[in-house]
């Protein structure tokens, strides 16, 4: 399913431009490699391509296969999709197979049924961590987007998932661009080891314009037909989680990153006073999460025109007793301190792609070297937590605490009668 998420106008733009460069074909030097199973992709086996399938195939999907393609490593050799355009696309591009190309809503239990070492699930969000857990029960390896599910129990499903693949000797990868991200990496390990000295407030925020405008023709044509709500499952709270799970994950991700350890509770609010699309998604959220020791960090989140306004983008600021970390992402990443502890950083222009491509490359070497310690998932889980707690206590208009969402085993549950199976 297609999935352009989380870019801001400026960085969509440029990656436009980008993605129309990249080759759909591998090198000709990767065209030497042979294709192995899963338990014989270990360190001796470095010069193998891994049988990649892609469940989800919109435009995400064939630009992540794109990119695996371009990476040598890998051959992309089934899709699964509920779409038959979307599916039929990849199959052209990459030259699979009809019969490997499955188009319904359990197409990707036919998938995961075939020879494929790896699977990349695209899908929308509601349906990866049914799909995730059956992947690990058929043995093979995962790459998942963020965010990892839509409500707790889902979270919880893929950190099981997780476990029981590092227990079988398999790869479950999350993919967020910043946490591969050098700059990051740095500014982030410097912060704990103390270069902004202790933190006392912070700020984390996800200004951009509407992403989903594609979608708002399909919707409106008929919104009760289960196969446009499934086709424009971006304006749909169910299958995409809202925005601030959606999309303003990246943010919050950044900001638990840096914070590592979950808030105590949040108190937030928001709507639709930005949206006159169909669909039942906000426009805007914003929460106040209160963290031990009376540190206190505000966020807040809109879909709308900015009409030129500086604060557009994924930004943290979290303020230190002696120093200031700053990052953007596609923009500056940096430590604002005394000399000592000044962090100069620098530009994150490239982020959307490279952390994509260093993340697909981070996968391959960890099959290849038999590394099944799967270190995104924990982080991941909690992430995905703690927009689901922002989103809860701004739906509620009330304190909500970080127990609740961990005990909470409300399930999200979307009525898509007539599809196909």
């Amino acid at each position: 399913m297609e999935n352009q998420r989380k870019k801001t106008n400026t960085d969509r733009n440029s990656e436009e431009i980008s993605r129309r460069q990249f080759m759909a074909g591998a090198s000709a030097a990767a065209f030497t490699f042979t294709i192995v199973k899963p338990q014989l992709v270990r360190g001796s086996q470095a010069n193998s391509k891994i049988s990649m399938g892609i469940i989800g195939c919109g435009d995400r999907g064939v630009w992540l296969a794109d990119l695996c393609s371009q990476h040598g490593g890998y051959e992309i050799v089934a899709g699964a999709d509920y779409f038959a355009d979307r599916v039929n696309n990849l199959g052209q591009r990459f030259n699979i197979p009809q019969d490997r190309l499955y188009d319904s809503l359990s197409g990707y239990r036919k998938l995961l049924d075939s020879d494929v070492d790896a699977v990349m699930i695209e899908s929308p969000p509601y349906f990866h961590p049914e799909q995730a857990a059956a992947a690990v029960a058929a043995g093979k390896h995962v790459y998942v987007a963020k965010p990892i599910a839509v409500d707790a129990p889902g979270c919880h499903s893929i950190g099981q998932s997780g476990k029981k693949a590092t227990e079988n000797k398999l790869c479950f990868l999350v993919d967020f661009q910043t946490r591969a991200n050098e700059l990051y990496k740095e500014a982030v390990k410097r912060v704990h080891e103390d270069a902004i000295g202790q933190i006392v407030f912070g700020e984390a925020t996800y200004h951009a314009g509407f992403p989903f405008n594609r979608m708002v023709e399909v919707l409106a044509k008929d919104p009760g037909n289960s196969e446009n709500r499934l086709r424009a499952w971006g304006l749909d709270r169910v299958l995409s989680g809202d925005i601030i799970t959606e999309q303003n994950i990246h943010t919050l991700d950044v900001l638990n990153w840096v914070m590592d350890k979950p808030p105590i509770q949040a108190f937030g609010n928001g709507g639709r006073k930005f949206r006159n699309e169909p669909g039942n998604i906000w426009g805007n959220f914003n929460v106040l999460f209160q963290y031990a020791k009376d540190i206190g960090v505000t966020f807040s989140s809109r879909q709308s025109d900015g009409y030129g306004t500086d604060n557009e983008g994924i930004k943290n600021r979290m303020f230190g007793t002696r120093g200031i970390l700053e990052t953007q992402y596609g923009g500056q990443v940096l430590i604002r301190a005394p000399k000592e502890h000044f962090y100069h950083g620098g530009n994150t222009s490239n982020i959307y792609t490279e952390g994509a491509k260093s993340n697909i490359a981070a996968f391959h070497d960890n099959i290849t070297n038999g590394k099944f310690d799967n270190t995104t998932v924990e982080p991941s889980v909690q992430s995905n937590l703690l927009t689901i707690l922002g989103r809860t206590a701004a739906y509620e208009n009330r304190v909500v605490t970080w127990k609740e969402i961990i005990d909470n085993q409300d399930k999200l549950q979307i009525d898509l009668k007539g599809l196909k199976a």
